[in-house]
């Protein structure tokens, strides 16, 4: 974990002059011009995070208060709040790094899961969380009891929703799984999605106005494509086709936080290729993750882009964690790393 007074930066994959050229050079809509100051304001979060639990800590009269404080800056704005179930929304204020803008569905109504069912890809009946995501309105998603949704086709979200799984155990398996696509505005907090396997070859609904044929999937747990403001908390990851989360075609303003990773090959990539320029102007938090056990390679695998990777625990990967190609800045601070056994695969 970052310690209060001493943040170290562990690796810097770039030479200045691509970072300068990231800084002057806006190549994508949402990208922060900006990237080091994005980086600056995590490390004070955490910071002040930390200094708050000290100082409560020494005071007899907080001490219970302090006990919940983590120093861990997103869920100490909010989970030591015994209201937080009737003030739900407040978590969209609680974001780090270049996903903090994620609004979801923010002030928008709330909406109740009551049918766990997925039959109908075109055609979502009200009260499923299909019908909910498609909606051209901000909602903020709420599930009143533990769900397996399994899904027959991908999830295809509209802009401005928040999925919130908060007091529930949701799990969500399936065709596709989750695809955000040329949208923006989205958080994912508290959701387990695995097992998600290729679907398509079918027609899906997008929105209440348009539905299409939609090609066959890879099989991605969460698939980013050409989206911004995307904040992805709380989450666990595990036994897809494909990537576990995938972010490409100028997709950027994410953060991934707080999930949990696990049983997979290939764990995240960020970027299409590294031929292709938009994503220059990607820029990815990853900040306070677990990637566990039985993981192989890419924790994450960069292609171009602004990667800040901090604050996560990578526990004996089979290949590597950390890779990198097109010229990536990865800024890689504070993370613990425990190597496997395995003297072939020692590097990070």
């Amino acid at each position: 974990m970052l310690r209060r007074s001493c943040i170290v930066l562990i690796s810097l994959l770039c030479s200045f002059a691509p970072l300068g050229k990231a800084v002057l050079n806006l190549t994508l809509p949402g990208q922060h011009p900006n990237p080091q100051a994005v980086v600056q304001e995590v490390h004070w979060k955490v910071n002040a995070s930390m200094t708050r639990r000290e100082m409560l800590q020494v005071s007899e009269k907080d001490q219970d208060y302090s006990s919940c404080l983590t120093g861990n800056p997103i869920d100490d704005c909010w989970k030591c709040d015994p209201e937080w179930p009737n003030n739900r929304q407040r978590l969209a204020d609680c974001g780090i790094g270049f996903g903090q803008y994620a609004l979801g569905g923010k002030n928008g109504d709330f909406y109740i899961v009551t049918d766990s069912s997925d039959d109908d890809p075109v055609n979502p009946r009200p009260g499923t969380l299909r019908y909910a995501v498609i909606q051209v309105e901000p909602l903020w998603i709420v599930f009143p009891s533990n769900m397996l949704i399994k899904l027959s086709q991908e999830l295809i979200f509209n802009s401005f929703k928040t999925l919130d799984g908060r007091g529930a155990n949701v799990h969500i398996v399936g065709g596709g799984c989750i695809t955000l696509q040329y949208i923006s505005n989205v958080i994912i907090h508290n959701i387990h999605i695995h097992h998600c396997h290729p679907s398509g070859e079918t027609n899906v609904r997008s929105s209440p106005t348009h539905f299409g044929w939609r090609t066959k999937s890879d099989g991605d747990g969460i698939s980013i494509f050409g989206s911004k403001d995307i904040w992805i908390d709380h989450c666990s990851l595990s036994h897809c086709k494909d990537g576990l989360i995938d972010a490409v075609m100028g997709s950027t303003g994410i953060t991934i936080s707080n999930n949990y990773f696990s049983h997979h090959d290939e764990v995240m990539l960020l970027g299409h290729s590294d031929d292709y320029l938009p994503d220059s102007g990607m820029q990815v938090t990853i900040a306070f993750n677990h990637f566990g056990e039985k993981l192989v390679q890419r924790m994450p695998r960069c292609r171009r882009g602004y990667i800040h990777v901090v604050n996560n625990d990578f526990t004996q990967w089979e290949m590597y964690a950390i890779g990198g190609s097109g010229n990536p800045t990865i800024n890689s601070q504070g993370n613990r790393y425990t190597a496997p056994s395995d003297h072939n695969a020692k590097q990070v």
